[in-house]
């Protein structure tokens, strides 16, 4: 049998620059995307000792503390059970009409958690407080769980469920013994990105009435002044972040490789029989809270709504200013992830995993956070920007970074072992290698991780109301405005145009995610 041949002698000097290029450049990104914590780290320590205790000491912070951590607890629970079971609906199991059900439950991410919040609040005063955010951010997030956990199981080798069934376990003890064992490294990425999406989110507890750390921090900022405190505070939340990307790590080592399926290999579904109508039920449901509701209510203002007679032209300009700046941050924040998801598929170093775990990190930032480092940033080191575009982009980038290096890190996972060694002992060099192979291989990707990156942009609101230039109005900026004096007719056409943008990306997202179904999958 013939062999590969293998270069002789010491590497090149191209293949040593090349080799310490990556880490140079990974830990370059890393610490850009991470520098809003230097500012924290500078504006906390300005309050000095005495400040931070009695700050930290006050009931308030355990209010906040537990207030932020049982809803986090509550939601990550929640979405973990709703996206797993959805996801084994679809995927394990003969319910009928599973692609179009695959559509409906990833939809409602094209709801920003603001506008579902307006939704609720607008059509019924009950939903607010703790058990409202529980409501309204399960809907709008379970989705991260359900679309990693789909993937999974459509991906993954079905010979061990299959020699289960075998051996006389019935389905449940399978699902509870094989199946979720498998899904669980995937599980634990979902839960994390929901609640580090807890952590840093706003408008929706605004509207909800319901007091976190990201609310007092807003509070501290803009109503207070004080930029001391409220670094302190997004310290504590810091704190939390870290302590969930370690508890994440964890889980994820504990779970089963999911060994990928021969190649047109599908397991015969489980046969639901008597449980096809709760089933269908329990996901119509399900669809209908997270997307009919939100749905209904921006229809009811939109045709009964008593100020939605706006300029068309105001609409238009609004529409454009949010689809450039998010399509600028999607292609920044996706070009940026690909050298620290290569370095940590390719190296296994605690440098690796701390780079990317510094990114991570970012997500649990509040985006008005975010938008005062950069402002610190600009007017100290670089005033030709300030109040520039290139602020608003830095600081969608900063903020959504996570989630392209989350669907980068995931594409390179799929890239076959060794492919990469086996061209370059060919004679082709890295560089050559980067461009002709792997890059082709994530290249869906990379689209999935632009379409992420886009799609929440669009709807960001904390940072955009600081770091958006002078005179220049978002949709999500117009929105506020309007919901903040009440005016919920006035808001609607802006809502609407919001979640209609936000539908091609979700759905080209999920189209990525899960790949094409075959005519099999789809009835």
């Amino acid at each position: 049998m013939s062999t590969l041949p293998r270069p002789d002698g010491p590497p090149s000097p191209l293949r040593w620059r090349a080799a310490g290029l990556l880490p140079l450049v990974a830990s370059a990104v890393a610490l850009a995307v991470a520098s809003p914590l230097v500012f924290v780290g500078v504006q906390a320590a300005q309050a000095g000792r005495d400040q931070a205790q009695r700050l930290l000491g006050r009931p308030l912070i355990a209010t906040l503390l537990w207030n932020t951590a049982t809803l986090a607890l509550a939601v990550a629970l929640a979405t973990t059970v709703l996206g797993f079971g959805a996801a084994y609906l679809v995927e394990r199991t003969d319910l009928p009409g599973r692609r179009w059900w695959t559509v409906a439950l990833a939809l409602p991410l094209a709801v920003p958690e603001f506008v579902r919040g307006y939704s609720w609040v607008s059509l019924t005063g009950s939903v607010r407080g703790y058990w409202g955010a529980v409501l309204v951010m399960t809907c709008s997030l379970y989705p991260l769980v359900f679309l990693p956990v789909a993937a999974t199981l459509r991906r993954a080798d079905t010979a061990a469920e299959e020699v289960s069934r075998s051996l006389g376990r019935g389905p449940f003890a399978t699902l509870w013994r094989v199946t979720l064992p498998l899904t669980r490294p995937a599980l634990a990425g979902g839960a994390l990105l929901v609640s580090l999406y807890l952590l840093g989110e706003y408008g929706a507890f605004a509207m909800l009435r319901f007091t976190t750390f990201a609310t007092a921090i807003f509070s501290q900022y803009k109503l207070g002044f004080d930029a001391a405190s409220a670094a302190l505070l997004t310290l504590v939340l810091v704190a939390l972040a870290l302590l969930l990307v370690g508890l994440e790590a964890m889980a994820g080592r504990r779970g089963r490789t999911a060994r990928r399926a021969t190649a047109g290999r599908r397991a015969a579904p489980v046969g639901l029989g008597r449980w096809t109508l709760p089933a269908q039920a329990a996901l119509g449901t399900l669809v209908a809270t997270a997307l009919g509701v939100p749905v209904y209510a921006l229809g009811y203002w939109l045709v009964r709504g008593s100020s939605t007679t706006l300029p068309q032209a105001s609409m238009l300009t609004a529409a454009l200013t949010t689809l450039g700046y998010a399509a600028m941050a999607a292609l920044v924040a996706t070009a940026a992830a690909v050298p620290v998801a290569l370095y940590a598929w390719r190296r296994g170093s605690r440098l690796a995993r701390a780079a990317e775990s510094a990114a991570y990190i970012t997500r649990a930032l509040p985006g008005i956070a975010v938008a005062l480092s950069i402002v610190y940033f600009a007017i100290r080191y670089a005033q030709p920007f300030y109040q520039q575009p290139p602020m608003l982009v830095a600081g969608y980038v900063v903020l959504y970074f996570p989630l392209a290096l989350t669907a980068v890190r995931a594409a390179l996972a799929q890239v076959p072992p060794g492919v990469e060694e086996v061209a370059r002992s060919l004679g082709t060099r890295p560089a050559a290698v980067l461009a002709r192979v792997t890059l082709p291989l994530v290249l869906p990707g990379l689209g999935a991780a632009a379409a992420m990156v886009a799609l929440t942009a669009s709807t960001e609101l904390t940072a955009t109301l600081l770091l958006r230039p002078t005179g220049t109005e978002t949709l999500a900026t117009q929105f506020w405005i309007y919901t903040s004096g009440l005016a919920y007719g006035a808001a609607a056409p802006y809502a609407a145009l919001m979640v209609a943008m936000s539908v091609p990306p979700v759905l080209l997202l999920t189209r990525r995610t899960l790949g094409a179904d075959s005519p099999e999958e789809a009835s």
